[in-house]
């Protein structure tokens, strides 16, 4: 990586492209933020969102790592399946998870992603954000099962119920059939969303009656999480 700014011909002749096919990944990589062009001699030069994406990156790998003991507490308490998400737009994204011991459980995998209002940890994320932030669902609200929320309306009073509560469940799933979750947003050192720990299993087994004993341990492992990550509680 250069710490000055490159031209395409000179860039070409490193790389051993054509100017042309130099030009065009510039032309890419400019559209997206990542170089801009310096005149007047239409060099180029990396911008911070380079530094900003990697800075992303190692967070989540923090996050992973700290987050670990606090999952794996909760996974032994429930028994159940535990993931720990993101919010990456209007999408849930699934960076780690312990899989439960049942034979019977919810399927998912690391990298997975789902749409934030249909799963318990997107709506636990979402209760951390601005009200207006919703707004942004309007043209992805679509029918999943049966109880998927398809209105903002409905989707406002979930979020509602969550900031009430402390904590978000989805009782039926919302966008797979037949799981049942509960989720605790995790917040960072300033207060800001970092991220989500939940637990999820089918139905059949997680009752409202389990849902409502898990969330006390779910809340607990937020809470653990977020102060592992210097968030002070407010007395």
């Amino acid at each position: 990586m250069s710490e000055q700014p490159r031209g395409v011909t000179d860039l070409a002749n490193e790389l051993k492209f054509t100017k042309s096919n130099v030009h065009r990944l510039l032309a890419t990589l400019q559209s997206q933020g990542f170089v801009r062009q310096i005149p007047p001699h239409s060099t180029y030069e990396l911008t911070t969102k380079l530094w900003v994406l990697g800075n992303h990156v190692i967070q989540r790998m923090d996050l992973i790592r700290i987050a670990r003991p606090a999952m794996a507490v909760l996974a032994e308490v429930t028994g159940e399946t535990v993931h720990l998400s993101v919010l990456e737009g209007t999408d849930v994204v699934y960076v780690d998870k312990i899989e439960s011991a049942h034979h019977i459980r919810a399927h998912t995998s690391v990298g997975m992603r789902a749409p934030a209002f249909t799963m318990a940890t997107g709506k636990a994320m979402l209760a951390q954000m601005p009200d207006d932030y919703l707004e942004q669902f309007r043209p992805h609200l679509r029918r999943y099962t049966d109880t998927t929320r398809t209105t903002i309306e409905e989707l406002r009073e979930d979020i509602h119920a969550v900031r009430a509560q402390g904590y978000s469940s989805v009782l039926h799933g919302e966008w797979r059939e037949g799981i049942a979750a509960c989720a605790c947003a995790i917040v960072g050192r300033s207060g800001e969303l970092v991220g989500a720990i939940g637990m999820s299993g089918p139905d059949i087994r997680v009752k409202r009656k389990q849902i409502k004993e898990y969330s006390v341990h779910v809340m607990e492992a937020a809470r653990r999480i977020g102060s592992a990550l210097g968030h002070i509680r407010a007395k």
